[in-house]
């Protein structure tokens, strides 16, 4: 039997569940921002050779500057491609913010200048410099999509506080955060390593209506984030998540790496996890915890406020506490707390 007559007979008995497919208007959002994703993929590699031609004619710019594509690298590169090959005339194009000084930044442009690695680069720059142009209209299309899709909140509450954010890398011009914060009616931008990127692709990869996913277990399930349950006779053999491709699910461990760094309560949560079971255990617990905190916003519509690390170590504190009060109750024995003045002076004594 063929696999299209299986299928066809399993249908028939209606066993076959039909897999999550978001709303229309979702989907072409969707087909934008893969796009957008892709486009940045690919000029990601034009900049990996932009760096091996630099690096074939011994010269180190990725050392005295942390993005070769910014405005300084460009200056720079759009210069060795012209035909300037003075260290000092090139390393008088920096940005004045750039931290390192003229003198560093001449030392590093001190090489060989091939007119083969010049070729290469000059092909690359251009190549790269065409995708800019691609992702930009390409956000020009997501913007102006974006303007057509309904508002779900009153027009004065869209007016989010002004915190101090760093932008990310390849963020779009246009004010991303005011729109996912209009389509969706939350602004998911507040949760801890939660950027406009990550939100913008867990957004177009699951919608906007909440009731596709009738509970948290359901929808955390669905992105791959939930404990495995591999039970043998009774007997549990392991708890690993499944393996499954999901651009939602990665953005979440994308967002729990970036908690991490945080002074957050999600920030002290992957620290702790990291300590005991290692990164990788870590990221997918703290992007399962925040996959939780989206559905609830998600679900209530709330707003979200972080109580912080040190409110959270309390809390795991007082959990530890009551955790050894119940062990010592049931060997029989009475947890007594003891100040640390009091436990010197008996140590002296």
């Amino acid at each position: 039997m063929l696999d299209c007559q299986w299928l066809r007979q399993l249908h028939s008995y209606e066993l076959l569940v039909g897999s999550f497919r978001p709303a229309d208007h979702i989907c072409v959002l969707r087909s934008y921002i893969r796009q957008r994703d892709t486009l940045i993929a690919d000029a990601a590699r034009h900049v990996q050779r932009m760096q091996k031609a630099l690096t074939q004619m011994n010269l180190h710019l990725h050392q005295v500057l942390s993005d070769v594509t910014g405005v300084s690298g460009m200056a720079i590169l759009k210069a060795i491609v012209a035909g300037e090959r003075d260290p000092h005339q090139l390393a008088a194009l920096k940005h004045e913010r750039v931290r390192k000084s003229a003198t560093e930044i001449a030392a590093a442009l001190s090489g060989d200048y091939r007119p083969e690695h010049v070729f290469v680069l000059a092909q690359e720059l251009a190549l790269y410099e065409n995708y800019q142009q691609q992702i930009a209209a390409c956000d020009a299309q997501i913007e102006d999509y974006l303007n057509q899709l309904p508002t779900q909140v009153p027009l004065e509450q869209l007016e989010l506080p002004n915190t101090p954010r760093k932008r990310q890398q390849n963020q779009p011009s246009f004010d991303l955060r005011y729109h996912l914060h209009r389509i969706s009616g939350v602004d998911f931008t507040a949760i801890d390593g939660m950027g406009v990127l990550t939100v913008q692709t867990v957004v177009s990869e699951i919608g906007l209506d909440p009731l596709r996913f009738p509970t948290a277990k359901q929808f955390v399930s669905w992105l791959g984030l939930s404990p495995g349950s591999n039970i043998s006779g009774g007997k549990r053999k392991s708890s690993k998540t499944r393996h499954i491709s999901s651009r939602a699910a990665n953005a979440f461990r994308i967002a729990a790496m970036a908690a991490g760094k945080s002074d957050s309560a999600v920030g002290a949560f992957f620290r702790r996890l990291k300590a005991r079971l290692g990164a990788p255990k870590a990221i997918t617990a703290t992007a399962h915890k925040l996959a939780r905190i989206f559905y609830h916003l998600w679900t209530t519509r709330q707003s979200y406020h972080d109580a912080g690390a040190t409110y959270y170590e309390q809390q795991y504190q007082q959990r530890k506490l009551q955790h050894l009060r119940k062990q010592a109750a049931s060997l029989g024995f009475q947890l007594v707390e003891q100040s640390l003045s009091h436990s010197l002076v008996e140590d002296v004594s």
